[in-house]
């Protein structure tokens, strides 16, 4: 059976309120609640271009949701917000008189417990990303063999046995120089930069292993410290972080020049496995081996070819060709000289012909003679000589030296 709400003097079935009048009351002593601090879990999260912002909260601990609404500004002002996170939410109620609908409105939004968390380590990692902390090139090379190993752990813990066992068990003849620190709690920070300027300032010391075994958020927390990972990045001496596990990255993993995921796999990258590099070195002995073999069978190879060239297995035999095209030449340029020689003779005795007819050699054979005075001049005329005068008769097999006695010239 249907009951009808208590009648008031100001309110029956015969006087009705307006449905609008009674939403204003409702909106006006809804918004008397004033703004209160609450915590919820992030469920639904959509950006808009609008001013006005959208998000879900749930309560933590029970099914309860409301829709949130703020500023860009709010919500770009919490940080990298993303659903799932726990936020602290300063609210007011709103009612929407169009619909009636329940919302709040937030002025202010913070990340709250390990969201809050991340956000600081964030914002941490940016600022010294910006200063360039983690560039590549300020990453040293480790050494292949370090001469002594320095370790920063926690006295007694499995990241200790994890890292001594694994390098004596890989190098046996590795040296270990073990600082123990806190690795969780409020010291632990500097308990660690203590221990790296101990072994930085060690000139044996060549690498140095910071490790600690996986924890939470909170427990790692030491290891991004902003004063440690300062001293890690000024540090002379290589440094490989091994903190945690697979999933936990703090920020001493990144300024680290080298990263372990395990204290296990810090060990493998800070020494050498023994066994292994005997292996590879018998492997590249006989690499070395079959290619020196396989270099001298090619050689040889080579060398019996060169030798079967018939230069090489006859080297006389080239000159024999040489030696006939040689005699050839000697006697086509030998008849040629001959010939020569010949064709001068002949033109020799020619011109000493006409030399001789031409010459008063023969005249004189015949019985003439040349007369020339005592100067050597020609005397051609019974006037060019005197009586006592000495004359030269040339004859034809020698001379003659007369004296004019006197001259008579033809009638």
């Amino acid at each position: 059976m249907a009951t009808t709400p208590p009648s008031t003097a100001r309110n029956s079935a015969d006087s009705p309120q307006p449905l609008g009048t009674v939403i204003e009351q409702v909106r006006g002593w809804v918004e008397r609640c004033g703004w209160i601090w609450v915590s919820g879990q992030v469920i639904e999260l959509r950006r808009r271009q609008a001013p006005t912002q959208f998000l879900t909260l749930r309560d933590t601990r029970s099914e309860h949701s409301a829709t949130i609404t703020c500023t860009a500004q709010v919500l770009d002002a919490a940080g990298p917000l993303t659903e799932g996170m726990t936020v602290l939410a300063c609210l007011t109620p709103r009612v929407w008189t169009k619909n009636t609908s329940l919302s709040f409105e937030c002025a202010e939004l913070r990340i709250a417990g390990e969201g809050r968390l991340l956000v600081q380590l964030e914002q941490l990692k940016r600022k010294l990303q910006a200063e360039r902390l983690f560039d590549q090139v300020r990453k040293k090379k480790l050494p292949l063999l370090p001469k002594v190993i320095g370790l920063i752990t926690g006295a007694g813990s499995a990241a200790e046995r994890d890292v001594v066992s694994n390098i004596q068990r890989r190098w046996p003849g590795a040296q270990l120089r073990v600082r123990h620190a806190l690795v969780q709690g409020p010291g632990a920070a500097a308990d660690v930069m203590t221990g790296l300027a101990e072994l930085d300032a060690d000139p044996d010391v060549q690498v140095i292993i910071i490790a600690r075994g996986g924890g939470s958020l909170e427990d790692l927390l030491p290891f991004s410290d902003e004063g440690l990972v300062r001293a890690a990045s000024a540090a002379v001496t290589p440094i490989i972080s091994a903190i945690g596990h697979e999933p936990d990255s703090p920020i001493l993993d990144l300024v680290a020049d080298r990263r372990a995921s395990t204290p296990t796999e810090a060990a493998k990258i800070a020494v050498p496995d023994a066994r292994e590099q005997a292996e590879q070195i018998t492997d590249q002995l006989n690499r070395l081996r079959q290619a020196i073999i396989i270099r001298v069978r090619h050689e040889q190879d080579w060398l019996t070819q060169l030798r079967s060239r018939p230069v090489l297995r006859d080297p006389a035999g080239g000159f024999v060709v040489h030696q006939e095209w040689l005699s050839t030449q000697r006697d086509r340029l030998q008849r040629a000289i001959d010939q020569r020689l010949a064709d001068e003779r002949t033109a020799l005795a020619h011109m000493l012909s006409r030399v001789r007819a031409i010459s008063p050699k023969a005249t004189l054979e015949r019985g003439y003679a040349i007369v020339s005075d005592a100067e050597g001049g020609s005397v051609t005329s019974v006037n060019d000589a005197d009586p006592g005068d000495q004359l030269l008769l040339y004859l034809s097999d020698g001379r003659l030296v007369v004296e004019v006695d006197y001259q008579e010239e033809d009638q």
